[in-house]
């Protein structure tokens, strides 16, 4: 199913109003260690095993928590993301979108969504979700919309929460650049 830019934004305003209903969250403190990981995942419609700590031995990653593949936000965002990759990648920062769908799913949207440029993992059981503080606390069978860059030492240096997409790459990427290794 292919989803044009224009209907998605159709979408917009009756996504936001959902958003602006849902009660805030918690999240991981900034300084707080995130546990490592490994998913299944898939870039450009690749499967592969993802595994947290080789990303962070590379440099900064953006993780970010995105409810349910194909639904208008969570493709909004992901298109936000595709959009900037080179941007992260100057700033030698990679990104892995996270969310409860399953494998077969998250391949079509690595490969639709995602245009190919970066991968998204599977937490079809939500040990990844949990240890984010990433579980929509109103359905608790998805991942909330949360973004966390973390650290190489593995830590959270920054987060943002909201259910509305539009912001995250955007402020992903002012936490990037106020890291240490990329301010001048």
């Amino acid at each position: 199913m292919t989803i044009r830019f224009n209907q998605l934004l159709a979408w917009v305003p009756m996504m936001l109003c959902f958003g602006a209903a849902t009660p805030a969250l918690a999240a991981l403190d900034v300084g707080e260690k995130v546990a490592p990981f490994t998913a299944p995942a898939a870039l450009a419609g690749k499967p592969f095993t993802y595994s947290l700590s080789q990303a962070l031995a590379k440099g900064p990653v953006v993780v970010y928590f995105f409810p349910a593949a194909f639904s208008v936000g969570c493709s909004i965002e992901a298109h936000a993301f595709a959009d900037a990759i080179d941007q992260f990648a100057a700033l030698n920062t990679t990104v892995i979108g996270v969310s409860t769908d399953d494998m077969d799913t998250l391949s079509k949207f690595s490969n639709q969504a995602c245009q190919g440029k970066f991968p998204v993992a599977s937490d079809e059981t939500k040990n990844i979700s949990k240890s984010f503080d990433a579980i929509m606390q109103t359905r608790p069978d998805y991942a909330n919309r949360i973004s966390y860059v973390i650290a190489p030492n593995g830590a959270v240096a920054s987060y943002y929460q909201s259910l509305n997409p539009f912001k995250h790459v955007e402020k992903m990427l002012a936490a990037v650049r106020e890291l240490p290794q990329n301010k001048k």
